[in-house]
C-alpha cells in the first residue's frame, strides 16, 4: 500500500507484468498478458463526474467464475431491529470477549456481531454497528460486502475502508478485536473544511491504496467466497484465489488510513468546540448538513482553553452516538469506559461527564495539559434512530446495567444568593 490520495483517478500495474494496463481503452478485444477486463461500478453510470466511482481491473480469471451461492448461518450478524423492545436509556459495554484459541478457532466472519443499527440494505438506507471478536485468519475466504457502501473496519494501529462488492480477507496475528461502521446507502467523504481552511483534519495524501500484485493461485480444496446480500450470509466455491488482479486504475478501491495522522483542530481561547471538528470522513444525506453518519476520533491533543470547563459539557443530540475505545482512558469516563468496549446514546438520550470528571475539572487549575495521551477514541454519529440487537442487549453478556450510576452522585451547586466576583 503506497499510492497516496483520496477519491483520486489511480492506475497500477503489477511490476512482475509491465504493460498490462491497456492503453487507450479499457477493453480491448484482446488485453495484455491475456488477462480479463472487468469493470467493478460503485456508483450509477450516468452520476456526475466528482460523484462517479468506477474502476476497470484486469485478473487472471473473471470474477464470475464461481459455483452458485448457497445460504450459510449467519450467526449474530443481523438486520432485524425488531428482536427486542427499543430501550432509550444511556448504555455501555464492557469489552468484548474474544475467543481464545486454545478452544475454538473463529475467524473474522466467524466471529461478526451486530450490535446496533436502523434502516435496511435492501432499500440501501440506513447503517449497522458490528463487533469482531476472533483468533485466527481467514484461510482461503474472502468475503465479499455487496451490500456495503462503505465499511470502516477498526484496529490498534489505525483504521482500514473496504467498499462495496470488494473481496477481502483478515489475518490476525493472536486474539483480536475491533469495530465496524457498515453504512448502506452513501459514500464517505472528506468533510468541508469552511473556515478551517486547506489544511486540516484529515489530509488526502495519507490515505493509502493499493499497488497491483496478483496471486495466481489454484486451490484444489476450493476457495470459499462469503457474499453478504440483503442482510444474510452466502457462500461460494472457486479453485483459484480472487486476489488475481495484475493491474487496475479508477478511483474505486479499498484504502486504509492512520489515525494517528489525523491533524487536529482546537480551542485555543475559551469554550469547548462541537465533536465535528474531529471528523474524519463523512457520509452524507440528502439533506445539507445532516449525515448518515460521520466517524470522529478524539486523539491526543493540547488542552489549553481558558475559563471553560474543558471536558464534553453535558448534552442531548438529534443525532445517534456510538462510541468505542480503542486504546487509552477516555476523558470524561475514564473508569468505566474500557478499551474494547462500546457505549450507546440514542436520539435526545442526555449524557456528558461522569461525577467524578464534573468535580475534578471544576476546580482544576487550567493550565496548558496533554488530553488524550496515548488513547485514541472514536465515535459513530448518525441521524438515525439505531435500535439495539438481542445479542447487544442480552446474548453478549456485557451490557453494563450500573452505567447509569457514574452521574447518581452529581448533586447541586445552585446558590441563588450568588454575586458575580469583583474585579
Amino acid at each position: 500500500w503506497y499510492m497516496r490520495g483520496f477519491g483520486n483517478e489511480f492506475s497500477s500495474e503489477d511490476p512482475r507484468c509491465p504493460g498490462s494496463l491497456p492503453e487507450g481503452q479499457n477493453s480491448p478485444q484482446v488485453c495484455p498478458y491475456g488477462l480479463y477486463a472487468e469493470q467493478l461500478s460503485g456508483s450509477a453510470f450516468t452520476c456526475p463526474r466528482p460523484a462517479n466511482k468506477r474502476s476497470w481491473l484486469y485478473r487472471i480469471l473473471p470474477s464470475v467464475k464461481h459455483k452458485p451461492f448457497t445460504l450459510v448461518p449467519c450467526g449474530d450478524l443481523t438486520e432485524n431491529w425488531d428482536e427486542v423492545e427499543p430501550d432509550p436509556n444511556q448504555m455501555r459495554w464492557l469489552p468484548f470477549t474474544v475467543p481464545k484459541s486454545t478452544d475454538k478457532k473463529v475467524d473474522f466472519v466467524a466471529g461478526l456481531h451486530t450490535i446496533c443499527g436502523a434502516g435496511n440494505s435492501k432499500s440501501r438506507n440506513g447503517i449497522a454497528v458490528h463487533m469482531y471478536t476472533c483468533n485466527t485468519s481467514m484461510a482461503d475466504r474472502s468475503k465479499c460486502p455487496n451490500t456495503y457502501k462503505h465499511f470502516i473496519y477498526l484496529a490498534v494501529s489505525g483504521s482500514s475502508f473496504c467498499l462495496q462488492g470488494m473481496r477481502f480477507s483478515v489475518d490476525v496475528f493472536g486474539e483480536t478485536r475491533g469495530y465496524i461502521l457498515e453504512v448502506y446507502g452513501a459514500h464517505f467523504e472528506l468533510p468541508d473544511l469552511g473556515p478551517i481552511g486547506a489544511n486540516g483534519l484529515a489530509n488526502p495524501r495519507d490515505f493509502l491504496y493499493p499497488v497491483a500484485w496478483y496471486e495466481d493461485r489454484k486451490v484444489p480444496t476450493g476457495y470459499t467466497v462469503i457474499n453478504k446480500y440483503q442482510g444474510k450470509l452466502f457462500a461460494c466455491q472457486q479453485d483459484f484465489s480472487p486476489f488475481n488482479v495484475v493491474a487496475w486504475h479508477g478511483n474505486y478501491a479499498p484504502y486504509k488510513y492512520n489515525l494517528k495522522n489525523f491533524m487536529v483542530i482546537n480551542c485555543v481561547a475559551f469554550d469547548h468546540a462541537d465533536p465535528s471538528i474531529f471528523t474524519v470522513l463523512t457520509a452524507k444525506s440528502t439533506k445539507p448538513g445532516v449525515a448518515v453518519a460521520d466517524f470522529v476520533i478524539f486523539p491526543p491533543r493540547w488542552g489549553v482553553a481558558d475559563h471553560t470547563f474543558r471536558p464534553p459539557y453535558y448534552h442531548r443530540n438529534c443525532m445517534s452516538e456510538f462510541m468505542g475505545l480503542i486504546e487509552g482512558h477516555y476523558e470524561a469516563k475514564e473508569e468505566g469506559f474500557l478499551p474494547g468496549g462500546a457505549s450507546l446514546h440514542s436520539i435526545m438520550t442526555p449524557h456528558g461527564p461522569d461525577a467524578d470528571c464534573f468535580e475534578k475539572n471544576c476546580t482544576a487549575e487550567l493550565q496548558p495539559e496533554r488530553v488524550a495521551e496515548e488513547t485514541m477514541a472514536f465515535m459513530f454519529e448518525s441521524s438515525f434512530s439505531m435500535a439495539v440487537t438481542k445479542w447487544g442487549l442480552q446474548t453478549c453478556q456485557k451490557l453494563d446495567k450500573t452505567y447509569h450510576q457514574c452521574w447518581e452522585p452529581l448533586r447541586s451547586h445552585f446558590n441563588p444568593n450568588w454575586k458575580p466576583s469583583k474585579k
